[in-house]
């Protein structure tokens, strides 16, 4: 299988899916180390990606993106971004409201307290 229908399918068969460096209990790049924080204290299951296992994966995502860095996040298939746009999407509230509109389950009680945390 290539790596796009490999990504494809991954995307399709996952709610949410992080392609990151590393894994979600051993990051091994502080960008995705932060984006597998913030999903693994919001309590928010997901498939985690370790590009750094598959060249092929690493370099297919970004052109699968069109997103040249990592860590790339998925959510019901749809492209969110990387470790700036979810930090700027969880201190403003719209990661939670894209998870309650997609269906996905997350800890808000969790999410307030990063929040509060960076205010």
């Amino acid at each position: 299988m290539s790596a796009e229908a490999t990504i494809r399918e991954t995307i399709e068969k996952n709610d949410v899916v992080l392609f990151m460096k590393g894994t979600k209990m051993m990051p091994q790049c502080g960008f995705s180390s932060r984006v597998a924080g913030v999903l693994n204290f919001m309590g928010v299951e997901y498939q985690d990606v370790n590009v750094l296992a598959d060249p092929e994966i690493r370099q297919g995502i970004k052109d699968f993106s069109d997103w040249p860095t990592i860590p790339q996040l998925y959510v019901k298939g749809e492209f969110v971004g990387g470790c700036d746009i979810v930090t700027e999407m969880t201190l403003s509230g719209e990661l939670d409201q894209l998870f309650e509109a997609k269906g996905v389950a997350f800890d808000k009680a969790a999410a307030d307290k990063i929040r509060e945390a960076n205010a």
